[in-house]
């Protein structure tokens, strides 16, 4: 707590290092679960003339593996591909049907440990956790004003880390209704986010939306009420009246599931999408979910199955895509070194030292260790 109130003591305001809507920009991703999915989703995203599309890729607070997460960065600079981070923490120990509440240690130990890495772009897209006005995303309760201190802590965070760091809110889930105690409308959260913090939506980068096709993931692309896939312009506007400034869109979640809707009509839902309602100028990135799920609830979303690529993977390969051209950041430092992994490996990126910002910091000495070894 006391991590938090000194953050909010000392906003910081955001300020993005590059507006990626400022160059050609392809807005063509698809959201991914795990690093080696990259290949696949690289040639989604940049078919039919596209070059550095995104992807959207989850971190877990238990997955800092320094070597895993580097080559992912090579990777995505080798294919031309753009990552978009998400935080998230891990199943509640206690209730394993909702996700453990982030604290102020969470966030500090992803700045510290996403800060080590190196990025194939100098823009670094963070989106801070995920649906949180859902409880079983946020400990079972949600709770804006909590998720308004936590964003304003990581936007303090991450930019005193790297003015690179791109801070982006979560996706709120845009079918919730208002439940006490377990869902909050999106609009309300949004409303007493900003009641409860007045400066949050001035300190980030930009929005995170689930512009999913509600009700029940099955509309038609053409139903653009509070709940479908035009529920982007609607929270946007909204923000934009509480912050009063508009910010870029990141579509990271959206799509429709085999399990609602015939699947021979989502290759045409996905089309007409794209060619309408996402080609709104302010839209930096959509990235569908999902690229490949193997078994259980997100099997229904899917683009590739068992037998390979389906006819809604091929209807997005096939649109007409621009080359991207972020700026690129050449990096010399690899962690393909076995030194550095043997020193470093996986571990807790918290320190217990206090800058005079009240943030917590790497010793200088260590920052300096740390790249030595790197180079070796």
């Amino acid at each position: 707590m006391f991590l938090m109130f000194l953050a909010i003591q000392h906003p910081v305001l955001a300020i993005a290092v590059e507006n990626p809507l400022a160059v050609p920009n392809n807005k063509f991703g698809i959201h991914i679960l795990f690093p080696q999915e990259l290949d696949q989703a690289a040639a989604l995203v940049n078919a039919n003339g596209g070059d550095w599309g995104y992807v959207t890729i989850p971190i877990q607070a238990g997955d800092k593996n320094l070597q895993k997460w580097q080559k992912f960065m090579d990777k995505a600079r080798g294919l031309h591909v753009i990552p978009i981070v998400r935080l998230a923490t891990e199943g509640d120990f206690f209730n394993t049907k909702v996700w453990r509440k982030p604290e102020a240690t969470d966030v500090l130990d992803f700045a510290n440990f996403l800060n080590s890495l190196e990025w194939p772009t100098k823009n670094r897209y963070v989106v801070v956790f995920n649906e949180v006005n859902r409880g079983d995303e946020w400990g079972g309760t949600p709770n804006p004003a909590e998720y308004a201190d936590i964003l304003q802590y990581a936007a303090t965070v991450f930019k005193n880390k790297s003015q690179d760091f791109f801070i982006i809110t979560a996706g709120l889930d845009n079918a919730a209704p208002t439940v006490d105690g377990t869902f909050i409308n999106q609009y309300d959260f949004l409303r007493l986010m900003h009641t409860l913090q007045p400066l949050v939506f001035s300190q980030i980068d930009g929005i995170a939306s689930h512009s999913y096709p509600n009700p029940g993931f099955a509309q038609p692309p053409q139903n653009q009420g509070s709940m479908g896939t035009a529920s982007f312009r609607l929270e946007r506007a909204l923000i934009k009246d509480l912050g009063r400034r508009e910010l870029p869109v990141f579509i990271t979640e959206t799509g429709w599931t085999k399990d609602a809707v015939l699947e021979s009509r989502i290759p045409n839902y996905y089309t007409q999408a794209f060619l309408s309602i996402w080609s709104d100028p302010g839209i930096v990135a959509v990235t569908p979910f999902l690229l490949r799920a193997e078994t259980g609830s997100f099997k229904g979303f899917s683009l590739i199955q068992d037998n390979g690529a389906t006819e809604i993977y091929r209807a997005i390969e096939k649109l007409p895509k621009i080359k991207g051209q972020p700026t690129v950041v050449n990096n010399s430092v690899s962690l393909e070194s076995n030194a550095a992994v043997s020193v470093l490996g996986t571990r807790n990126f918290s320190q217990h030292q206090y800058s005079k910002r009240g943030v917590l910091e790497i010793p200088e000495r260590l920052k300096i260790l740390v790249k030595w070894l790197w180079k070796i």
